[in-house]
């Protein structure tokens, strides 16, 4: 059996105005892993920002609609980052979008 060798050091990646890739904002580490391509379509873009912020109206909606809901701060916690991730990932595309669109020609 060969012995398992350790994972070179990760260089902190530093973000470029020109790349293609822009890490989201919520990433949990300084390595990135999670990446928006800021050159597809912006009909794609917006269906992604759609599609994840749209997901939390819903969540939050059926919990509205719950006569009462009672939990502990440690689960009102879990649930606030539950909705906080895929928002932050939409607001992260959005903003993808909003550039694309003040750098096209009026």
């Amino acid at each position: 059996m060969t012995a398992l060798k350790p994972d070179p050091p990760y260089e902190k990646i530093i973000p470029h105005p020109d790349n293609r890739f822009m890490a989201l904002t919520g990433n949990c580490s300084d390595m990135p892993t999670l990446f928006i391509d800021t050159q597809v379509p912006l009909d794609i873009l917006m269906d992604a920002a759609n599609h994840r912020i749209r997901a939390v109206i819903q969540v939050l909606e059926n919990m509205c609609m719950r006569g009462s809901v009672e939990c502990d701060s440690i689960i009102l916690s879990d649930f606030a980052m539950l909705c906080a991730i895929p928002l932050r990932d939409g607001c992260d595309v959005l903003d993808v979008i909003g550039k694309r669109l003040s750098a096209m020609p009026a």
